[in-house]
């Protein structure tokens, strides 16, 4: 996949489902025995999709601190 194509999906993805698809990818990984390669694969997109959380979170900590800060009277 291109890579314009690939940072436009990321780009429309949201959290919950960045959650949902690693939900997914813990089930197939404990639920199946996928080969060496799938496995990889999953692992792959498991690490990207926890980084992508990580910064939505981050972002919305970062939000909260300024909107907390602005409640200070």
């Amino acid at each position: 996949m291109p890579a314009k194509k690939q940072n436009e999906q990321k780009a429309e993805k949201t959290f919950e489902d960045a959650i949902k698809r690693l939900e997914e990818i813990v089930g197939s990984l404990e639920g199946q025995t996928p080969s060496l390669d799938e496995s990889l694969a999953l692992y792959e997109e498991g690490k990207e999709l926890l980084g992508f959380c990580l910064q939505k979170l981050e972002a919305a900590e970062q939000k909260l601190r300024l909107l907390s800060q602005g409640d200070v009277s």
